[in-house]
């Protein structure tokens, strides 16, 4: 072998990776220890991007192409290793090709409860999981960040490390959006493409990585935060717990006996909570008609007795106290203190 043909050997020629494993993200190009030569020539694939670095420092990027290695297109690669009268001689440098084709279908989930503040429910624990699809954004700071100097970085190395992530921006981005616990248990179809654009700043500016679909396909939420959700099903169904409640006294009276017997305690519920405004109201011009209900002796309920009278919970009752939907004072005797203030108004 001549001189010639052992230099020859010794330097790289043309630069290329043919990516057959369907998983590679990064690939470092074996150069056997050999150098780079003038005028050797790079070809970059579809979907392919070619990071050099030398001397540790990320110099030039390519695209897809074919890419012929002199001066004028290594301007990066030339100030870092000081060509000052340009490249003549061969040089060495780390070449890395980076896959950015879209990588589909792959699958995040929470290992342990996600903590989020929600307005309705106080402090809820939640558990999700889906899918999503990522490319490599930013080939530099995937590498530094993500890949570094691994030779052959495979999607199953990174698995586990994205899930962690992917989860963690999940729940900051969840905070951020504020969404109701309500709304993530029942509309999660439409929550990952409103919660895309919260995400992908995170991922792109801490990995280079770009989220094209996140999906969730399902949340859970304590069996007590569920409950919750059915009663507030339910009073949607009822809809006003007040007109609920005068539906079913017109039912009774209309029955009569047993069915008036059973409307009692609904009524007094009404009148009860309602009794010091309604006769307040009632005082001009209708003085006559509210001194029978006075001599009824209607006993006022507290909200537990309301509830065990309509078969509905406290928290039912007091939401609808607190929604308006139903009258209520914090006194100890509405209907003594309406009917003194009725004989008062009647002896003056």
């Amino acid at each position: 072998m001549s001189i010639l043909d052992f230099i020859k050997n010794e330097l790289l020629e043309i630069i290329e990776w043919t990516d057959d494993s369907r998983d590679t993200l990064s690939y470092r190009f074996p150069d056997d220890d050999k150098e780079i030569k003038n005028g050797a020539q790079l070809i970059v694939r579809e979907s392919q991007m070619v990071q050099f670095v030398a001397a540790g420092k990320y110099a030039d990027t390519f695209g897809s192409g074919k890419h012929t290695l002199t001066t004028e297109n290594i301007p990066v690669l030339s100030t870092i290793l000081g060509w000052k009268y340009g490249f003549n001689s061969p040089f060495k440098c780390d070449i890395y090709f980076v896959n950015t084709r879209l990588f589909t279908g792959n699958k995040w989930g929470t290992s342990n409860p996600v903590m989020m503040r929600d307005k309705d429910f106080g402090v809820v624990r939640l558990r999700a999981f889906g899918t999503y699809d990522f490319r490599v954004s930013n080939v530099p700071k995937f590498l530094r960040e993500v890949a570094g100097t691994d030779q052959n970085f495979r999607l199953d190395e990174f698995a586990d490390t994205m899930r962690s992530r992917i989860v963690s921006v999940f729940t900051e981005a969840l905070a951020t959006a504020q969404v109701p616990a309500l709304d993530v248990a029942a509309r999660y179809s439409e929550l990952g493409d409103a919660l895309l654009p919260i995400i992908n700043p995170a991922m792109s500016s801490k990995y280079g990585l770009e989220i094209t679909s996140f999906v969730l396909e399902n949340v859970s939420v304590p069996p007590e935060v569920e409950q919750a959700i059915d009663k507030r099903s339910s009073m949607s169904v009822i809809g006003n717990l007040n007109d609920y409640v005068k539906y079913q006294m017109g039912v009774g009276m209309g029955q009569g006996g047993e069915g008036a017997a059973a409307a009692a305690a609904p009524a007094q519920m009404a009148v009860g909570f309602g009794m010091a405004q309604e006769l307040m109201k009632g005082m001009q011009g209708q003085a006559a008609a509210a001194s029978p209900a006075a001599a009824t002796g209607i006993e006022v309920l507290t909200p537990e007795q309301a509830a065990q009278a309509l078969g509905v919970s406290i928290e039912d009752v007091m939401a609808s106290i607190t929604a308006g939907e139903l009258k209520a004072r914090k006194i100890g005797n509405a209907y003594r203190i309406a009917r003194a203030a009725l004989e008062e108004f009647l002896r003056g």
